[in-house]
């Protein structure tokens, strides 16, 4: 009979394996709105008030959204970044506060309200404006409330109990003095330029509401016939031929323009002769293709290009075989008049059109000549005004031709694809002429768009209200001519008299006054910090460039331009005491005030409301929204109070950066913010624009819904925001895999730190070198990440976080302290070093993860310190122990960190052929370990995770033949059987 050897005992209840309710499963769809219930309860925000009360201030002012619809990826993205930001300079200990806001007023919203009456077949012009504006007041508060909804659940931090909106009667009583503050300096007039002008929508606006489609136009070659030329009398008679792509501007033809220094030749064809530039003769003749004998058929462009009419000789000098009968200069052309092509029609039509020198003209297009519609172009406009030439009005604000206007009265749209064609009646009428030489439609180009009803836009001289560039008091109104059809009262009192052109530096003309607003204004760029450094260049040039502020719109839900205009002078009326009352009726009943039966005793007793027009127009909400550091930012924290930093998309250079730039600089000669910071778009996960149309919209909301709001933020907080980022399944992938193992980082830490208790924690001088490198790491990590939270790269601050708990603790510290976590006695100094590190490093990294993950790092702080009154965002930036000797330590322990990458390196190939099951059983021989004394071979052994190590001329691995100790498992020479204790197990052991 043989003994049978006795079974190995199982030691796994004597190993201290670390315990912790933290799930690995997130959950975070589920658990974050009661996270959310429990900061409502706790009220955080104004916790956070009191307990920053006296700090430093740190002022993020929110950029208004619209209230009109759930939020997108847009929204998300902007502000989950500006709430990390918030809370970054919270955590480094300063006061910072968050109010967010909506932008309330404006056509976005009154088109929502428009479409529900159309849908009803209403007119919303038959509706008392008071009701129509309580309805627009309706639908901005619902979506107020269901985006405030839908951005806390992102976890924005702010004080949503108390928002700015631009339709609140104090904002709205603050927006209006900021234009009596215009006013009152002279830094507003009344004026008929071309504006941009939306057909469908009935108003004007502004660049930020504007967006670029390609479209194909009708472009057409049109003949003036030559009457007069004083200085080439060889003209006469002949065609100046001039190319446009906006057929429905030549019936407000008034001029035609050349280019001085241009040269220009005398084309013969048959009986007729075509004036145009010498360097446009190929594409001129490419575009009139001729029938044989001359005739044309500009509709189907049919013929052959290699036959030409009559008195059009090949091989006489000119380009393309046209016979040149006359050269000179555009400076030749002076004082030339031509007739319009339907002066027929008599008087308006019938006056002669002069030639004007004009610098704009160029030979990249067309023939070299341009048709003047001053009503149409702002080169047009300029140029015809300095020759005393006006606009007439001729179409109305739905694009039609007023009823009264000679040829085309009442037709249109001028935006009427059909209107405006090669087979329209502009076309057909000038074919019956002889005027029109070629149309097609068939012109490929970029065009302006209403953003909101996606239709064209037309440039159209209207009575507005700007804000000058460019002088810094309003010249003395003039008049315009009655009866131009826009409506005589309006229009007597308009100053038609545009401010002087900016030189080609950029800065403005000086004024009698002083500076003027874009020299202020660029100053103030120049003396602001612009995240990233690029975005100054784009903003200098949009300012540098930038036409008079035009702040009216002619619709009815916003902020009205409160100012009484006498009809006798046609001077709006400046008395401080009238402002006052103004500002004080808006206070108490909001911007429905001017709409009341109350001007009379606005203007109090000293004037007679007869004698005054009552400006009707409201202003443009990009005024509105430049205005909100007033009513936000100054009225909460003290006047001249100046934000930190302003945060949106870039696309805001151009929006509410530059309207809130130029309105502080208006009315305080300085910008509202210290900073500006601007990120890019959310594309899809292929870069493309995210559309309807295309079905690429990812949903922020759906995230949520799916996988929790911090994986939403890691994605942010991930991403180089300061260009335009992807997202997608592929990309939201990466962030959930990040966030997983930053999450498992935390998981283990509050395991291995179950019941830690402050007679546990050993002096850094006292600690082993691994556990004061590791400190000496955080350190060097700590001044990285308030560096990256200061200059506002989270996507840096969120690497190196992540970097540092994958890299430097769960593969490496963690990877190493876990046979001493497991083995060693609770008391032996090793084990104790190392929880005191944990604990140091708990308390830094769910610190720095409270910004990004803002859920998470509330989870985690309350697994471990369980408190209903307590909250991880309460807490500031860590205050780390100092390790002495850190320089010396972390230059030694990089070197063993490489060494140990070789070494791992070397045993994975034993590991694959199974030569090896675990790095345990190996034995690795390496160079020299001079530079690394004095550490022991058993140390090293211990960071390699070996069983052995030895000096050699190269690193090794052999299998080792210790055998195993049956607790910690490690392959020890003292352990004489597989299974038996190494003399430190048994130690444990035999004192538990």
């Amino acid at each position: 009979m043989t003994d049978t050897p006795a079974p190995a005992r199982d030691y796994r209840d004597t190993v201290f394996l670390p315990k912790t309710d933290f799930p690995m499963k997130a959950g975070l769809a589920a658990k974050e709105p009661a996270i959310l219930e429990r900061w409502a309860k706790l009220g955080i925000y104004d916790r956070l008030r009191e307990q920053r009360l006296g700090r430093e201030r740190f002022i993020l002012h929110d950029g208004p959204p619209y209230a009109n619809g759930d939020i997108h990826m847009g929204h998300a993205m902007n502000k989950v970044l500006k709430d990390i930001i918030v809370r970054s300079q919270s955590l480094m200990g300063k006061d910072a506060p968050y109010v967010p806001g909506w932008d309330c007023h404006g056509l976005p919203i009154e088109w929502k309200v428009e479409e529900a009456y159309r849908a009803k077949k209403l007119n919303k012009d038959d509706v008392p404006v008071d009701q129509f504006r309580a309805e627009c007041r309706a639908y901005a508060e619902k979506w107020v409330a269901v985006q405030k909804a839908e951005f806390e659940r992102l976890g924005v931090m702010g004080d949503w109990a108390d928002p700015y909106l631009t339709m609140k009667y104090e904002a709205e009583a603050a927006i209006v003095g900021e234009l009596l503050k215009f006013a009152e300096s002279g830094q507003l007039y009344r004026g008929a330029k071309p504006v941009m002008w939306s057909p469908v929508e009935k108003t004007a606006l502004a660049e930020a509401e504007v967006e670029y489609e390609d479209i194909v136009s009708t472009q057409i070659d049109v003949a003036f016939e030559i009457d007069s030329a004083p200085n080439a009398p060889e003209l006469v008679g002949a065609y100046a031929v001039i190319w446009t792509t906006t057929p429905w501007t030549i019936p407000v033809n008034q001029a035609l323009s050349y280019g001085p220094e241009i040269e220009y030749v005398l084309l013969a064809d048959g009986d007729r002769r075509y004036l145009i530039a010498e360097a446009l003769i190929d594409s001129f003749l490419a575009r009139t293709v001729r029938h044989p004998g001359g005739s044309r058929d500009p509709r189907t462009n049919e013929g052959d290009r290699g036959e030409v009419g009559p008195g059009l000789r090949r091989g006489d000098g000119a380009e393309g075989g046209a016979a040149i009968l006359w050269r000179g200069k555009g400076s030749d052309l002076a004082d030339a008049t031509a007739r319009h092509p339907m002066h027929a029609l008599g008087g308006f039509f019938a006056k002669p059109r002069p030639f004007l020198p004009g610098e704009f003209v160029t030979t990249d297009a067309g023939t070299g000549l341009v048709h003047m519609a001053p009503d149409h172009g702002e080169d047009d406009f300029e140029l015809c005004k300095q020759y005393g030439i006006d606009p007439v009005f001729a179409i109305d604000g739905a694009g039609m031709y007023r009823t009264d206007w000679t040829w085309l009265g009442g037709q249109g749209s001028v935006i009427n694809k059909k209107f405006v064609s090669a087979d329209g009646p502009i076309c057909s009428d000038l074919r019956e002429t002889g005027a029109l030489l070629a149309a097609s439609d068939d012109f490929k180009h970029s065009y302006p768009h209403s953003w909101r009803s996606k239709a064209k836009v037309i440039f159209r001289a209207t009575p507005q209200w700007f804000i000058p560039m460019d002088r810094s008091d309003t010249e003395s109104p003039s008049r315009l001519r009655e009866g131009l059809g826009e409506g005589s009262a309006a229009n007597a009192a308009l100053d038609a008299s545009p401010p002087p052109t900016p030189p080609a530096s950029g800065r403005g003309v000086e004024s009698g006054n002083g500076a003027t607003l874009r020299e202020i204004a660029l100053d103030a760029i120049a003396a602001t910090t612009w995240i990233p450094a690029r975005a100054e260049n784009r903003i200098t040039s949009m300012v540098q460039g930038r036409p008079d502020w035009v702040i009216s719109r002619q619709r009815a839900w916003g902020v009205p331009i409160a100012l009484f205009v006498d009809r006798a002078t046609g001077q709006y009326l400046n008395d401080p005491v009238v402002n006052a009352r103004i500002v004080e009726a808006f206070r108490e009943n909001g911007a429905d005030a001017w709409y009341a039966d109350g001007h009379q005793a606005l203007l109090g007793p000293d004037y007679d409301l007869a004698d005054y027009e009552v400006v009707k127009d409201i202003l443009d909400v990009w005024f509105d929204s430049g205005c909100t550091h007033v009513f936000t930012v100054e009225a909460r924290y003290g006047e001249g109070t100046r934000a930190n930093l302003y945060l949106e998309g870039s696309d805001q250079h151009r929006g509410w950066f530059q309207s809130s730039l130029l309105e502080s600089c208006g009315t305080r000669g300085l910008a509202p913010y210290d900073a500006v910071l601007t990120h890019g778009f959310a594309l899809d996960g292929q870069g493309r624009k995210m559309s309807k149309s295309l079905g690429n919209v990812v949903d922020p909301l759906k995230i949520i819904g799916e996988s929790g709001a911090d994986i939403l933020r890691m994605w942010v907080a991930s991403t180089d925001y300061f260009d335009d980022v992807k997202i997608g399944k592929e990309v939201l992938a990466t962030a959930s895999d990040a966030y997983r193992k930053l999450r498992n980082t935390f998981r283990y830490m509050l395991g291995a730190l179950e019941d830690f208790d402050e007679s546990e924690r050993v002096a850094v001088s006292d600690m082993p070198e691994l556990e004061r490198y590791v400190l000496h790491r955080l350190g060097m990590i700590d001044t990285e990440l308030r560096q990256a939270a200061e200059a506002y790269e989270f996507n840096r601050y969120t690497r190196l976080l992540t970097d540092f708990a994958n890299e430097d603790l769960s593969a490496f510290f963690f990877d190493i302290r876990k046979d001493s976590l497991y083995c060693d006695a609770p008391s032996d100094i090793k084990r104790r070093s190392y929880r005191t590190v944990l604990d140091v490093l708990f308390h830094a990294l769910v610190r720095y993860a409270a910004p990004v993950l803002c859920f998470t790092a509330e989870e985690v702080w309350q697994s471990r310190f369980p408190n209903n009154d307590s909250s991880v965002h309460y807490l500031e930036w860590p205050s780390l122990p100092e390790v002495e000797d850190g320089v010396e330590v972390g230059k030694k322990w990089t070197q063993i960190r490489t060494l140990r990458e070789t070494v791992t390196e070397a045993i994975e190939p034993m590991r694959r052929e199974k030569t090896v099951r675990s790095s345990l059983e190996a034995e690795v021989t390496i160079k020299s370990m001079s530079p690394l004394a004095p550490i022991e071979a058993a140390e090293l052994a211990e960071a390699f995770i070996v069983a052995k190590v030895t000096p050699g001329d190269a690193v090794t691995v052999t299998r080792t033949d210790f055998h195993k100790c049956g607790r910690c498992w490690r392959h020890l020479p003292e352990v004489s059987v597989d299974g038996d204790l190494c003399n430190r197990c048994e130690e444990v052991v035999a004192d538990a």
